[in-house]
């Protein structure tokens, strides 16, 4: 835990310093775009702050080759360079479209290209689902899910970067707590050692987020862009597949996954995908709400669920800050309900349940009940698609 507790707090203060200057850069020789029709901030603010994101990540990725306790994942390379191959590549089309906009169908064709590298080069496929240890697709089902997935998640938490410290925040919540499943799940399942990718790459995401959110913060003053959010999406991928495609539970008494066998064997394929469960949502309603009428599901509106939380009354912190809870709700009640099913607590699932309620419940009536009256749609704050 203290070599990733160390990679944490070097990845953020990395992060911090190159997003900095690059703020710093982009600034000084005006690398911004102009602002767009549907942009209402008034000052054009630099969207390069995915590269200092990436160089941070990257920075700290290559350094772990050289640390004695990472060197399991390293034994077999392909999928770390594959996923840093892939990440190179989305964040240099991210960077061309932060700065001239480009086709749409240039950049989801650049995101099936990446999620390619990854599935076919680096093997971060689900290869099989936890059902009691049973492969349930084939070979080219299973390619074709592993990077089907990987683009959904890139394009879904792109989708909701749209309000200063967004995506920062609930990417740097979501990863916390998968970061915590993937500690646990090594301990559950009698791991040799607590180093995997899977966790490592949590940690480094955490790293990225915590610098990047203090000069995302609003009022913003540097952008992630496409770049970032898609960087984001990506490795977030990547770590739940990991996860998720290797584990193979012991069948029969259960011991592992605690006597609730039909809760416990879900639990490691659905806590992956409630931390992106939010992305998932508006990304899915942004989808058919275009497509319904007859427009690219990638041609921007302002019909985000953010976008939706400002029309109700909300500041933009507020908004956030809802998001947040949101994210910390969903994301750590199912956490609960594995240690409870794990650890045999009394009820097994429920107190992640009554956790649930009790949150939803709460972020319900904060949501729903602002702190201001509505304005007027006009006033909108879109910052990107």
């Amino acid at each position: 835990m203290r070599l990733y507790l160390a990679t944490f707090v070097v990845t953020a203060l990395l992060t911090f310093g190159l997003t900095w200057l690059v703020w710093k850069l982009s600034l000084r020789y005006k690398l911004y775009p102009a602002i767009r029709e549907r942009d209402v901030h008034k000052t054009p603010t630099p969207r390069l702050g995915g590269v200092g994101m990436f160089l941070g990540a990257a920075a700290v990725i290559l350094t772990s080759s050289q640390i004695p306790f990472f060197s399991i994942f390293w034994a077999k390379p392909e999928p770390i360079w594959a996923i840093l191959g892939a990440t190179a590549l989305i964040v240099v089309v991210g960077v061309a479209d932060d700065l001239w906009d480009l086709d749409w169908l240039i950049k989801l064709g650049a995101q099936f290209l990446a999620a390619g590298i990854v599935v076919g080069f680096g093997g971060v496929q689900l290869y099989s689902l936890p059902l009691g240890g049973q492969t349930v697709v084939s070979s080219a089902a299973s390619f074709t899910i592993s990077v089907f997935s990987i683009v959904v998640v890139m394009n879904a938490v792109n989708f909701i970067d749209g309000l200063d410290g967004l995506v920062a925040g609930v990417a740097l919540i979501a990863n916390g707590v998968f970061f915590t499943y993937t500690y646990l799940l090594g301990r559950d399942f009698g791991a040799s050692s607590y180093a995997n990718l899977a966790s490592f790459l949590a940690v480094v995401l955490l790293g990225v987020c915590a610098g990047f959110l203090p000069l995302n913060w609003n009022p913003a003053k540097l952008f992630m862009g496409d770049s970032g959010a898609l960087m984001i999406g990506l490795l977030m991928a990547c770590s739940a597949i990991l996860v998720t495609g290797s584990l193979v539970p012991p069948t029969g008494d259960n011991d592992v996954f605690g006597r609730s066998q039909l809760l416990g064997a879900f639990i490691p394929i659905l806590l992956p995908v409630v931390v992106v469960l939010l992305p998932l949502l508006d990304f899915g309603m942004a989808v058919i709400r275009r497509m319904s009428r007859g427009k690219s599901p990638f041609s921007p509106d302002r019909k985000h669920l953010h976008h939706r939380m400002l029309d109700m009354g909300h500041s933009d912190r507020d908004a956030v800050l809802v998001f947040y809870s949101w994210t910390t709700v969903v994301s750590l009640s199912v956490l609960l309900m594995y240690i409870g099913t794990t650890a045999a607590w009394p009820g097994d699932y429920l107190l992640g349940v009554g956790f649930l309620v009790l949150g939803v419940a709460a972020c319900l009536v904060v949501t729903f009940i602002p702190a201001r009256p509505s304005r007027p749609a006009a006033s909108e704050k879109e910052l990107s698609l």
